[in-house]
């Protein structure tokens, strides 16, 4: 339906380019990263969620572009990590993210829904869990109802994060086969080959139906087994198809923006998580 991925023209990166202008590193993080199509990630801090959702897919279908979007509000966000928050209750969560969906209405869109929420599941209190599945079964079923142009994933952790056969049990319960699949190596580094061999597992388990997606943002020197702002990665392969890798391999994508801390931790010491840096996105581009 559109003819290309969009670039989010507000993304850190860009916005980071055009205030620096004059920057020894501005041209390179300008070509390699700011004018890549990537994901914009919603959450508390976006305000009206129907109208920070429908402004960036309505920009994105103007100029006959498809959009990735990345809904990230589950109350208990992170575990409380680097990047928790959330939406405040179960309540406000489905309020939002029925509002996220509407936002979307017809238009074309690529949707991850909750990276690490279904991942996280053993870090939420027994009485807890699940509010949370039930809440991630709302989300799928919204998205389903209420943008039915969009191909939804829910995210499903990376090659090393929870085994296939209990990640496919953990999608059957959200209703995974409403949308189009889940996603893997959200904000990780694992390479696109183990992530495939996981998906593939993943997607045996599930009766081998759903597809799904990889996140290629900082994947290209794979994984030393560190999560949080590592050393030595780079930049991996750009927003595109990814029936070259595998036939069940919709698209390879850039969920996370490269040069975005993930917390205050590794080389990011200091640069809170969601904070774009030009030392994290230059060590991308050099490796």
């Amino acid at each position: 339906m559109t003819s290309g991925f969009y670039v989010d023209p507000g993304s850190n990166p860009a916005a980071w380019v055009r205030a620096n202008p004059s920057h020894p590193d501005a041209a390179a993080i300008r070509t390699r990263i700011a004018e890549q199509a990537g994901g914009r990630w919603f959450g508390n801090w976006s305000g009206d969620i129907r109208a920070a959702v429908s402004s960036y897919t309505t920009a994105a279908d103007a100029v006959d572009k498809l959009p990735i979007l990345v809904a990230y509000n589950i109350p208990g966000r992170d575990c409380g990590s680097h990047s928790g928050g959330g939406a405040g209750s179960p309540a406000a969560y489905r309020t939002w993210i029925s509002a996220f969906a509407a936002g979307i209405g017809n238009r074309p869109a690529v949707v991850v829904i909750e990276p690490d929420a279904l991942a996280q599941l053993d870090c939420v209190p027994a009485a807890e869990k699940k509010t949370r599945t039930d809440l991630l079964k709302y989300a799928v079923n919204e998205l389903a109802a209420k943008a039915p142009n969009t191909w939804a994933y829910m995210d499903g952790g990376n090659a090393t994060w929870i085994d296939a056969a209990e990640m496919a049990r953990r999608l059957k319960l959200v209703e995974v086969g409403k949308i189009r699949g889940f996603a893997l190596n959200t904000s990780n580094y694992y390479t696109n080959d183990q992530s495939v061999a996981k998906g593939n597992a993943i997607r045996g388990a599930l009766g081998g139906t759903a597809q799904f997606v990889i996140d290629s943002s900082r994947n290209g020197n794979g994984s030393n087994g560190e999560w949080c702002n590592p050393a030595g990665r780079r930049l991996g392969e750009t927003s595109r198809n990814g029936n070259h890798l595998s036939a069940t391999l919709d698209l390879l994508v850039w969920l996370k923006v490269p040069g975005d801390s993930d917390g205050d931790c590794g080389t990011g010491r200091g640069i809170p998580a969601g904070t774009f840096s030009p030392v994290l996105a230059k060590n991308l581009i050099t490796g």
